[in-house]
């Protein structure tokens, strides 16, 4: 029996509202099964009049917009993908400014950013701001980006003692970012030029920080529990985790996972086709046709036939003896279309 091959990465994403008026979280993965490479775009809105949701969208838009058009040069150029997504962010913050200035009532919206591009077990990334990057790998769970708010901060003030761990997980400026994207200058990006290799069965967790409402403990305990569940049953009960924790004031949340399958060598490459190339079998390629072309090599309609003209029956006087009537033998039925005889 035919069996289909495993693809290389089993991918799964997730949102949910939690406890906020809206959904202020865009999130998009791109894994076709037959290439060897994907993506992953998650933005996190913030600030503005009501306009995080718009920020976000933005962001995940133009980012995965420039990536995608850029993925079929993954495999040939791969020293160039931070620079693809060095790009790609620089266009969403150029994106967002247009918007600012043409809604002014917008001001101060913004956004994180988590760009992901694999390809087979090869990781790199384009962060900022404070939405996490998770690595797990023999049930060790960290976080492989750069947290661009004050968490870090005072989380080494409570390892020098100036804190206590209550007052630091607790403290009012600990979710104030030092880096995000606003449309204006960024002060923080973290998008390393050597990429992350995975090994088989490693699980990567691209996230918002609404995640972050459950401990990396419990994180990481349900990451290792259901190592080798499906993406999507693992989706499942870290969604399960965060309800069962019922936080009336649970963020937004929105989250990708994706599983590493297999490493073997590629079979089919996906490459670009190069510049001014001409396909040689032109009767099999899709063209574009012009109106009055199409018009011109039209033929002309048939113009209708006219309609006979009505048969007048001769009339005779009546006899005592009808005359035999001469009936001209109509043209025989059409054939039924199936099973006529």
């Amino acid at each position: 029996m035919w069996r289909s091959p495993e693809p290389r990465f089993d991918v799964a994403s997730a949102i949910v509202q939690g406890g906020r008026d809206y959904q202020e979280d865009a999130i998009v993965t791109d894994f076709p099964f037959g290439m060897d490479s994907g993506v992953v775009v998650l933005a996190d809105g913030m600030g503005g009049h009501a306009a995080g949701d718009v920020a976000s969208k933005i962001v995940v838009t133009e980012v995965f917009s420039e990536l995608k058009f850029q993925s079929a040069n993954f495999a040939d150029f791969e020293t160039e993908i931070p620079d693809y997504l060095t790009s790609a962010a620089v266009n969403a913050n150029n994106c967002v400014r247009a918007h600012v200035k043409d809604n002014p009532q917008t001001r101060g919206m913004g956004a994180t950013l988590v760009a992901l591009v694999m390809v087979e077990n090869r990781m790199f990334w384009m962060s900022i701001g404070d939405s996490p990057l998770f690595h797990q790998r023999a049930g060790k769970l960290q976080q492989l980006n750069e947290d661009h708010s004050m968490a870090p901060q005072i989380d080494f003030m409570v390892k020098s003692g100036l804190l206590s761990p209550e007052a630091g997980r607790n403290h009012p400026d600990r979710n104030c970012l030092t880096s995000v994207i606003l449309g204006d200058r960024v002060a923080k990006s973290d998008c390393p030029r050597t990429p992350f290799e995975m090994k088989v069965g490693d699980i990567v967790v691209v996230s918002s920080d609404g995640l972050q409402y459950l401990e990396d403990s419990h994180i990481q305990k349900i990451l290792h529990r259901y190592r080798r569940r499906k993406s999507a049953e693992i989706a499942g009960y870290l969604l399960e985790a965060i309800e069962l924790m019922g936080d009336p004031d649970q963020d937004n949340v929105s989250f990708a996972v994706v599983k590493l399958n297999h490493n073997k060598p590629v079979m089919r490459a996906i490459r670009p086709k190069p510049i001014g190339h001409v396909e040689s079998h032109t009767s099999t390629v899709t063209r574009v046709v012009p109106l009055e072309e199409k018009a011109a090599a039209a033929p002309s309609a048939p113009k209708p036939a006219e309609a006979p003209a009505p048969m007048v029956a001769e009339v005779k006087p009546a006899t005592d003896q009808p005359e035999k009537q001469e009936v001209e033998a109509a043209d025989p039925p059409a054939k039924l279309a199936a099973g006529g005889k």
